[in-house]
């Protein structure tokens, strides 16, 4: 398991509030910016070209506007989206911030702001995860989605729905999109969390067998690993019990038992996690205990041997002085009947600790 790295040195700090500084890791692609207008009759989804584009076009039959922003690292062109939907210049600072950790912001009842993580398994094994910092601001009529520049949209199934007018998107607002969006994002936690099952049930039952494939640096490892999962999922909870628990006039009745259901998920891939890091701390366990086991068996067996080879060492250590006065180093047969003596000292002893159960 590989360590997690740290981000560079954050070049905002000492900065004035609101300040526009891209915190992240270093893109050179264009941001794209894709604008999206459906009702229940109508749909379309166009590139946009220019910033006259972004805006919401008021000649239209009433609709829901979405402007799906695929990169944040352009902090002027995000300053200006910023400016057309008269955005707080501390949303825009947290929307290039990738490090922000997930929060949601309430701005007199005219707009919601949310940022969460959206992970991705980078690498099987070894087991790495990184997160992807998406951000949404959502008016009565408008969603604006950032995103970090991928290769894939992750949003792409939401998108898909919403062509082929499948499900209840199309018929609700921007509440529903939202909650349809982090649907999404949740659902591909157990995904990840997934992984990381298959990984302990291998871990475990090589521990089990006795195999020394897995070490205990990939147990730490691995838990390092939750440790940052957990970080990116646990504020969401909080998150989508303030959407539901607050007077908010952006999400209707009818859709708040959605967000009661995302609730739900979302606790239930926390508890996951904690269930996760109970049996990785059991596994520690069982693996010093494994070790500790093995040394206590080869330290078993080599007391045995010493214990053997103790008394023997005696009488070859007796009939090995150099005395003149030692009758038995002139018989005849006292060679052998030392081999005999001891031989018949080595089986006895071995005899007495099978008895004893300690061989």
């Amino acid at each position: 398991m590989s360590k997690r790295k740290h981000r560079p040195k954050r070049e905002n700090l000492l900065t004035s509030p609101g300040t526009l500084t891209y915190i992240g890791p270093d893109i050179q692609l264009k941001t794209k910016v894709r604008k999206l207008q459906y009702n229940e009759k109508f749909y379309t989804n166009e590139a946009v070209t220019s910033l006259a584009e972004c805006s919401i076009n008021t000649t239209l039959e009433p609709h829901i506007t979405w402007l799906d922003v695929d990169g944040i690292h352009e902090t002027s062109l995000i300053g200006k989206i910023g400016q057309i939907y008269h955005l707080h210049p501390l949303i825009l600072e947290d929307i290039v911030n990738t490090e922000h950790k997930p929060k949601l912001e309430v701005y007199d009842s005219s707009y919601i702001f949310l940022t969460l993580k959206m992970l991705h398994v980078d690498s099987e094994e070894p087991l790495e995860i990184s997160a992807e910092h998406v951000s949404f601001v959502a008016g009565n009529d408008y969603l604006i989605s950032f995103q970090e520049e991928r290769s894939d949209d992750i949003f792409n199934p939401v998108i898909d729905r919403l062509k082929a007018s499948v499900g209840k998107t199309r018929r609700n607002g921007t509440d529903y999109l939202v909650f349809a969006l982090m649907d999404i994002i949740v659902d591909n936690y157990f995904l990840v969390l997934e992984k990381f099952g298959e990984k302990l049930d291998t871990i475990e039952e090589s521990i089990i067998s006795g195999s020394k494939k897995h070490s205990l640096n990939d147990l730490y490892g691995l838990k390092r690993e939750l440790t940052f999962v957990r970080r990116a999922i646990w504020p969401l909870r909080d998150m989508i019990n303030q959407l539901i628990r607050e007077d908010n006039s952006l999400i209707s009745k009818d859709v708040v038992p959605y967000y009661r259901d995302l609730y739900d998920h979302t606790m239930q891939a926390v508890d996951t996690i904690d269930s996760y890091r109970e049996l990785l701390a059991s596994l520690a366990d069982v693996h010093l205990s494994t070790i500790s086991n093995r040394m206590n068996a080869v330290m078993k067996t080599l007391t045995i041997f010493s214990a053997i080879f103790m008394p023997l060492t005696f009488i070859v250590g007796v009939y090995g002085m150099n005395f003149d006065n030692m009758p038995e180093l002139r018989h005849h047969n006292g060679y052998f009947y030392t081999w005999g003596v001891m031989i018949i000292v080595t089986i006895g002893m071995i005899l007495y600790f099978k008895l004893k159960k300690w061989m």
